[in-house]
């Protein structure tokens, strides 16, 4: 989606904003007139992105924050409807990779990680934000996913995992919520640029993937007060929607 929507008045949550495709949205949210509640684990990068967004005439509140802090998230959903009574948009990107090792050669304490940040996180993480997206006249959530859900490639097990459950509650949600003006779908972003990816494929060269401010542009749209899909993938490398099927 390549048209830029009009986010003035509008609170934007945005996990993993200290860098990579978070970073890049919460800016461009930001540009787009939202105001920006920028999770991340990373101060020094939070402040970097302030600093951005508020040389750009934006407004940003900066939330230094684990997902693995469960109690910390149920705070961050009763701060939200204190100051602002309501959520606009919820953009679900904070992620971990784990290692790319045979299944069995996977440590425990890593698989728990995995699982802990990336699937009981984001269920935390909506479980907080679903009642103040469904106070907005148009909730829209974005749940940032991969490729490797469904591609299930070796040596992928932990985050192909993480990533299929994550979609499963997004789906769910999406279903739970149809009816309503809250619309929630699912993008995967494909090959990108990030230190996430650098780690998976070390022996790649980065300068044949597309940059994160570019796969950010992509998905803004799905902000969109005007958007009427939901429970859909968005494939940035093809531009358009994918939709699930049973297995045949």
């Amino acid at each position: 989606m390549t048209e830029t929507p009009d986010l003035s008045g509008r609170v934007a949550l945005v996990t993993g904003a200290s860098r990579g495709i978070g970073y890049h949205l919460a800016k461009q949210m930001a540009a787009a007139g939202a105001h920006v509640i920028a999770v991340a684990r990373t101060v020094g990068g939070l402040e970097e992105l302030d600093d951005e967004i508020k040389a750009a005439g934006g407004s940003a509140t900066l939330v230094p924050l684990d997902l693995t802090d469960m109690a910390g998230i149920d705070r961050l959903g009763g701060s939200i409807h204190q100051r602002w009574g309501k959520l606009d948009i919820l953009v679900a990107n904070a992620g971990v990779l784990g290692v790319i090792a045979p299944i069995g050669h996977v440590e425990a304490k890593v698989f728990d990680k995995v699982m802990a940040v990336n699937v009981t996180g984001t269920w935390r993480l909506i479980r907080s934000v679903d009642p103040l997206l469904r106070l907005s006249d148009a909730g829209r959530a974005i749940v940032i996913s991969s490729g490797a859900a469904h591609s299930a490639r070796a040596f992928w097990a932990p985050y192909a995992a993480s990533k299929a459950a994550v979609e499963a509650l997004a789906r769910s949600w999406a279903d739970e919520t149809k009816n309503m003006a809250l619309r929630v779908n699912i993008v995967d972003p494909g090959a990108t640029r990030t230190a996430m990816r650098a780690q998976a494929m070390p022996g790649e060269n980065p300068d044949t993937l597309p940059v994160p401010a570019d796969v950010a542009a992509s998905i803004l749209g799905l902000a969109a007060s005007s958007l009427t899909d939901t429970g859909r993938i968005w494939n940035v490398r093809k531009g358009g929607w994918t939709d699930y099927r049973q297995p045949e």
